[in-house]
C-alpha cells in the first residue's frame, strides 16, 4: 500500500541480497580477488572488471576455464572468508535485520555460503533464518532459481515477496521469479528498473507487523 512517499507492506515475505544491500563488502572483496588474480588472471582488476551479481564460480570459469574452475574457486572462497573482517554494514541494515520476525525474511546471495556468513558476522548483522547461497541452486542470478528457492524457504509464493537488490542481474532474477515488488538499493540498481530505489536501508523499518519504506527524497 502506498501513501505519498510512504510504502507499507503487511504479510509479505522479505528477500534480501547480501553484498551491496545488507553489507558493504568492496573493501573485503577487492583485495581477495586481486590476490587471487595475481596467480590466475593477471589482467583482471576487481574494481574495474567484476560483474556484480554473478556467482564467483561463473566469473572464475570465464577467466580460467571450466576444467580449472572448481579448484580456483575454492582458493578464491578461502581468500574471501579471510578478508571478510573488512566488511561493514550498509546503513540501516543491522537495525532492520534485528527487528524482523524470524519467519519473514531470508538472504538470497550470489556469494558462497561461507563467504556470506563471514561477511554478515563481521558486519554485526543478525544471521538470517534462511540463506540461499551460490552453491544451493543449479543456476544463479539473473535466472529465477535463487529467488524461487528463497520464497520456498519462507513458505511463500514469489509474488508474495518483496526483494531488495543492488545489481541488475539480481533484479532480473527477482523479476524472472515473479517477485511481487522489487526495491533497488543504491543508485546503480536503477539500471535494472526496480519498482522503487532507496540509497540504503536507513528509511526501511519494521513497524507494528508491517514493513514501512519512507521514500522521501529517493531517486525516481
Amino acid at each position: 500500500m502506498r501513501s505519498g512517499d510512504y510504502w507499507e507492506f503487511g504479510p509479505a515475505g522479505l528477500l534480501f541480497d547480501c553484498d551491496g544491500v545488507l553489507v558493504d563488502s568492496v573493501l573485503a572483496a577487492a583485495p581477495a580477488w586481486d590476490a587471487w588474480a595475481r596467480r590466475h588472471a593477471p589482467s583482471f582488476d576487481f574494481l574495474r572488471d567484476a560483474p556484480h551479481g554473478m556467482r564467483p564460480s561463473e566469473v572464475v570459469a570465464g577467466l580460467v576455464g571450466r576444467e580449472a574452475a572448481e579448484e580456483a574457486t575454492a582458493e578464491l572462497v578461502a581468500l574471501e572468508v579471510e578478508a571478510a573482517v573488512h566488511t561493514r554494514e550498509v546503513g540501516g541494515s543491522s537495525r532492520l535485520a534485528g527487528a524482523l520476525p524470524r519467519d519473514r525474511w531470508a538472504v538470497v546471495t550470489s556469494s558462497n555460503r561461507a563467504v556470506a556468513l563471514a561477511r554478515l558476522r563481521s558486519s554485526g548483522i543478525a544471521l538470517p533464518p534462511a540463506l540461499v547461497a551460490a552453491e544451493d541452486v543449479p543456476r544463479g542470478k539473473p535466472e529465477p532459481d535463487p529467488y524461487l528457492l528463497g520464497a520456498y524457504l519462507l513458505a511463500r509464493r514469489a509474488e508474495d515477496c518483496i526483494v531488495f537488490e543492488d545489481s541488475v542481474p539480481g533484479i532480473r532474477s527477482a523479476r524472472a521469479a515473479g517477485a511481487g515488488f522489487v526495491v533497488g538499493v543504491g543508485a546503480a540498481s536503477s539500471g535494472g528498473d526496480p519498482d522503487l530505489v532507496v540509497p540504503d536501508l536507513h528509511r526501511v523499518r519494521w513497524r507494528e507487523g508491517a514493513l514501512v519504506i519512507d521514500a522521501t527524497g529517493a531517486p525516481g
